[in-house]
């Protein structure tokens, strides 16, 4: 295994003071980085050990807090502050850039050479900075077949690549719909995998408290998800290694 190192971050943002997971792989020199947003319930060691193992194949990544250092296990309390967050296209946003600048400020950085990869809450995220025009290399998203405001998309700069559940009640097949036509009609180079038969929030393992109807774990299909990920960033953002570091 790739010997990595992992800190806190911490920095201002909606208000909160939110604290991130950075990782980073071995060595001195620069590295394409990942911005990584966790679901509603905020981040947890899911996302840290994503980024860790995001590290280990040789990217910076950041796993980012949505919370202020709270993990939102209690479902009425996640929707209560996310339903406001994902209808409001600036106020998340506005959580992205506040990651971005922390990832863009670490070193070992190449701020060239940046993706966005998010889950749920996280996804959304990921998306409204390609909205906002900035320079990515890629977004992925699993759970985030979210719809902009009208024209918005075409501010995308890079591949976009959603992973959404057949049976996800949360993201329906109209709400696919709608993500894929907002794509489609500004032009960006997307693609959209359906897991066969997976719930909401399939990828992330389960958890030992109240969850929001329709969300269930499907490990096949998280392990798929895991790869498409990774695959999206060995084609949009490849690791090279740097012979003289």
């Amino acid at each position: 295994m790739t010997t990595i190192t992992t800190r806190t971050v911490e920095y201002p943002a909606d208000g909160l003071t939110m604290i991130g997971h950075l990782a980073l792989p071995a060595g001195a020199d620069r590295r394409p980085a990942v911005l990584l947003g966790p679901e509603g319930m905020g981040l947890s060691d899911v996302e840290r050990r994503r980024a860790d193992a995001l590290a280990e194949l040789g990217y910076a990544a950041l796993a980012f807090d949505l919370h202020g250092g709270r993990y939102l296990g209690d479902p009425e309390e996640m929707l209560a502050r996310c339903l406001p967050l994902l209808a409001d296209p600036d106020r998340m946003r506005g959580i992205g850039h506040a990651a971005l600048d922390v990832l863009r400020a670490e070193p070992r950085t190449d701020p060239e050479r940046i993706a966005a990869v998010g889950y749920g809450t996280g996804g959304a995220i990921a998306l409204e900075l390609g909205r906002d025009g900035v320079d990515l290399r890629a977004i992925g998203t699993v759970n985030a077949t979210t719809t902009g405001r009208p024209g918005e998309a075409a501010r995308i700069r890079c591949p976009v690549w959603a992973g959404v559940g057949s049976q996800d009640p949360i993201m329906p097949p109209a709400q696919r719909n709608a993500f894929t036509a907002e794509m489609q009609a500004a032009g960006v180079d997307w693609r959209l995998t359906v897991y066969g038969g997976a719930l909401h929030a399939f990828h992330h393992p389960p958890v030992d408290h109240p969850a929001v109807p329709g969300v269930g774990h499907h490990p096949q299909h998280a392990r798929r998800a895991w790869r498409d990920v990774v695959d999206l960033l060995a084609e949009c953002l490849p690791v090279t290694e740097d012979l003289g570091a």
